[in-house]
């Protein structure tokens, strides 16, 4: 079987490529990028696979198996980008596609909702067999919040006591892998996050407690939240996106106790310490 990785230099991507090479043969693993030349260093034959150069896709996919489809971080762009890969799998005669989607995307009022419900059922029309891996908020998301508030002694942000069930992106990798590698999976629609929820408040607190610091968190007004991501240097489009999400994840858009990603891997996620630990350490 021959298994692609669409995105494969991203940091997912890398994490997946690493976790099947210790599983599969490394001919039998195909990393798709924009530019190969950065794939030199993963250990696996790499195929020019360019979102925006459709072009490109249908040949990228040739011979493929299983394609784990890992969702386009170009927001702006991402519809047209999906489909691209989408009718390119057809055409190549993709036998699987594993993507992965946003943690409820059938629901969710978080903005990336819209996206993946599209790319979704885009996949569904094609008639190929599928699974969809519905992926919690990763812990390195935080990786700037963590930083500003060792800067300026206070996390801030408008999630309220919304609690996230954040997982680390080894975590959600090892999900990928697990199921490129399984059989009986096709129709599967995976909830995956991390077992333990926590709310903004106890991040804050957490930070702390590793630190030896006070660490408040301060609840803002969502625009005051995006004006002060803007002046931590976001562009304002930018800037205001995320903080919009930040209604939702206070409504428990984030939250999911099903435990199915510590199912799937067969052991327990990265819990809040060690996230918090790994994003000090990063920082």
């Amino acid at each position: 079987m021959t298994i692609a990785i669409a995105g494969a230099t991203g940091q997912l991507g890398r994490l997946v490529v690493a976790g099947l090479g210790a599983r599969a043969p490394a001919a039998q693993i195909v990393a798709l990028a924009r530019d190969p030349g950065r794939a030199g260093d993963l250990g696996v034959p790499a195929r020019l696979a360019d979102y925006d150069r459709p072009e490109t896709l249908a040949p990228a996919l040739a011979g493929v198996e299983s394609l784990l489809f890992i969702s386009s971080n170009d927001v702006g762009r991402r519809l047209p980008q999906h489909d691209a890969l989408i009718a390119a799998a057809q055409t190549a005669g993709v036998g699987r596609i594993v993507y992965t989607s946003l943690l409820h995307a059938d629901v969710s009022a978080i903005g990336l909702g819209a996206d993946h419900r599209h790319t979704e059922a885009a996949i569904a029309a094609t008639g190929i067999p599928h699974v969809i891996l519905r992926n919690g908020w990763y812990g390195e998301n935080y990786a700037g919040a963590v930083a500003g508030a060792l800067a300026t002694g206070t996390l801030i942000g408008s999630a309220g006591a919304g609690r996230i069930s954040a997982a680390a992106r080894r975590d959600y990798a090892d999900a990928a892998v697990a199921v490129l590698t399984a059989e009986g999976e096709d129709g599967r629609v995976y909830e995956l996050a991390g077992d333990e929820a926590f709310t903004l408040a106890e991040l804050a607190r957490e930070i702390g407690r590793q630190t030896g610091r006070d660490i408040p968190y301060r609840d803002l007004p969502v625009a005051d939240y995006a004006a002060a991501l803007e002046g931590a240097g976001l562009p304002p489009a930018v800037a205001q996106m995320i903080a919009g999400w930040e209604v939702p994840i206070a409504a428990d858009a984030l939250f999911d106790e099903g435990r199915q990603l510590s199912a799937l891997i067969g052991r327990p996620t990265a819990t809040l310490a060690e996230m918090v630990a790994g994003l000090i350490a990063g920082g």
